[in-house]
């Protein structure tokens, strides 16, 4: 419970920074899933667990992501 109450804390800009990193990190799972998917030899075994859009989910946490550490980053860089 500390860690939540020291992200409260932080400042807006800080809060979207985090937030922002965390969204590029499910970017980097989805993007390693579409691969691991795409280099898999079994085809029987695709369609027996369904279609997931990895792609279009790596796309929009990319560019979720990218928007808020945009957003952020002229008030982190300016702590610093």
């Amino acid at each position: 419970m500390h860690l939540w109450l020291q992200f409260e804390l932080l400042s807006d800009a800080a809060q979207l920074a985090i937030a922002g990193g965390a969204f590029w990190v499910l970017a980097a799972f989805c993007a390693l899933m579409e691969r691991r998917r795409n280099r898999t030899r079994d085809v029987a075994r695709l369609e027996r667990v369904g279609f997931m859009p990895w792609t279009t989910l790596f796309v929009l946490f990319a560019v979720i992501g990218g928007g808020m550490l945009a957003m952020s980053l002229p008030v982190v860089l300016g702590s610093l």
